[in-house]
């Protein structure tokens, strides 16, 4: 995670800070820290992508890998919504969205983050040696 996060990074931060004060961290508010949920749903699904959980179609492309990590995004605010005291205000939900869209957006384009991300999940090619090339020979079936 250090690769697409710097522990000073508003996300891991924000990760932290819930993971580590879950039962307590939503009391001090009286609505949902939209910000802190937005960042830490962002580095959940970087997180969940890189463990390859629930990865049943691999992204063969940026909008694709953009996709997957925006749904686990969303699968991370819901998460946080539901387990949260605190009311969300109006339009409270659109925001995070964006805040997350944003965020992702600008990890994949840093560094070469996007294609180490697609290198990842990618299915292995694998190389046939010309002894093991296809038959001449056809097969009847009756």
């Amino acid at each position: 995670m250090d690769r697409l996060f710097a522990p000073q990074s508003a996300e891991a931060q924000a990760h932290t800070r819930l993971t580590e004060n879950w039962f307590t961290w939503d009391q001090d508010h009286p609505s949902l820290d939209e910000t802190v949920t937005a960042a830490c749903a962002t580095y959940q699904a970087f997180q969940r992508y890189l463990s390859g959980r629930d990865l049943y179609l691999v992204p063969r492309s940026f909008i694709d890998l953009e996709g997957v990590l925006r749904r686990y995004a969303y699968d991370g605010i819901h998460n946080t919504v539901a387990k949260s005291r605190s009311a969300l205000e109006r339009g409270g939900y659109v925001r995070m969205c964006h805040l997350v869209e944003l965020s992702i957006n600008k990890v994949l384009k840093e560094n070469d983050n996007a294609s180490f991300l697609l290198a990842m999940h990618a299915p292995r090619q694998e190389t046939r040696s010309p002894k093991l090339g296809s038959s001449t020979r056809s097969i009847r079936i009756k």
